[in-house]
């Protein structure tokens, strides 16, 4: 059993990787053909995308729903920022980002473990006061954080070996805002690689266990509390790096950046993509950062003034938020991935194959009651 699961770990892991190198190579290839506004905004994309995904393995994994993520990305982006202060800084960026994402880990735990026994509307309030509570600490202490205007971020020069990398791989020069586009990307490539393989690991299947039937996981010797805050600690870890990464990217951290409008923000993206789906959090967080501008020069097309047409956009995306819930309730990644089950479903059996027996297969749905995921999780 133990070789059975060591190889679908190691075919898992070997996917999850090719297709992360391909997503490299993608990546190279838009950051070089675009300008770099539109690199600022593929930054913002990966910064989401993280926060996103971790918030996806808590929510559509475990079943615990978090109102305070906005909060977690608020310590690591301080964290970064302070690390940052002094010219030249200790260590790498990289290693900014894994200090970043410790320290938001050590606080997520803390919350983890205050909301084990929390459960619906009461874990939600909880992690409402975080998010509630988090921007008022940089008021309280403004000598060391910054109060209202917040730490600007010194990002230090670009180091010769990755500007001679790029130049030999792109033939052109790396901007700046290139450069945080890449490290974004990067980031956020290896921390959906790391999500992937745990959710696929026995803590992934404890996690859905809990999801499912929390009275059938107990019964099964699973630790409620411990998987509740396991989900949690990883949650928090990937919302500390994207923070970290939203500071490279905006090169500031102020209270202003890490309103309760964040974390709804985040929840959004992974309700319109899919819950338990990396591939939706992406999904879910492209729309909501290519959204408004879409949205705004239609209106100014349209004819109308500046302000008006940026109006547009939080109206449209509400527009489509409650279409997807109304239209595609699975999000918009699990209902394509629906469809083309039942279109390969219908082509088996107008092939002449026949329906396997329900009774003795292993592909049923999910529970009443579970939250509504893909057949394959954290894609």
């Amino acid at each position: 059993m133990k070789q059975r699961l060591a190889r679908v770990w190691d075919a898992s892991a070997g996917r999850h990787l090719l297709l992360a190198l391909l997503g490299l190579v993608v990546v190279v290839l838009v950051v070089e053909s675009v300008s770099d506004f539109r690199n600022v905004q593929l930054a913002a994309l990966a910064y989401l995308g993280i926060a996103a995904g971790g918030l996806t393995v808590l929510t559509g994994l475990n079943g615990q729903i978090s109102l305070g993520h906005g909060a977690l990305m608020a310590i690591g982006a301080y964290t970064a920022a302070l690390m940052l202060q002094d010219g030249e800084p200790p260590i790498p960026l990289l290693g900014i980002v894994l200090v970043s994402m410790l320290v938001a880990l050590a606080v997520g735990t803390l919350v983890g473990v205050a909301a084990a026994r929390l459960h619906g509307p009461y874990l939600a309030g909880a992690t409402l006061a975080l998010a509630v509570a988090v921007p008022g600490i940089a008021l309280r202490f403004g000598e060391t954080l910054g109060g209202e205007a917040g730490l600007r971020v010194r990002l230090p020069d670009i180091p010769e070996w990755v500007l001679d990398a790029a130049y030999f791989v792109t033939g052109s020069e790396l901007t700046r805002s290139s450069y945080v586009a890449y490290l974004a990307w990067l980031v956020l490539l290896v921390t959906y690689v790391l999500l992937a393989n745990l959710s696929r690991s026995r803590v992934g299947r404890r996690w859905r266990a809990v999801r499912d039937d929390e009275v059938a996981a107990e019964l099964a010797g699973i630790g409620l509390g411990r998987a509740r805050v396991s989900a949690f600690m990883v949650s928090a870890a990937a919302a500390g790096a994207a923070g970290a990464v939203m500071a490279f990217a905006v090169r500031l951290a102020a209270p202003s950046g890490f309103t309760l409008t964040l974390s709804l923000t985040l929840l959004a993206a992974v309700v319109l993509g899919g819950l338990g789906s990396l591939t939706g959090a992406l999904v879910g967080a492209a729309l909501l950062t290519f959204l408004p501008d879409v949205v705004t020069d239609a209106g100014r097309s349209a004819g109308l003034g500046d302000i008006r047409a940026a109006e547009l956009a939080p109206l449209v995306y509400g527009l489509v938020m409650v279409a997807v819930v109304l239209l595609a309730p699975a999000g918009l990644v699990g209902t394509v991935r629906s469809a083309a089950a039942r279109r390969r479903a219908r082509s088996s059996r107008s092939g002449g194959g026949t329906t396997p027996d329900r009774r003795t297969t292993h592909t049923d749905a999910a529970p009443t009651g579970a939250v509504p995921t893909s057949k394959g999780d954290v894609r």
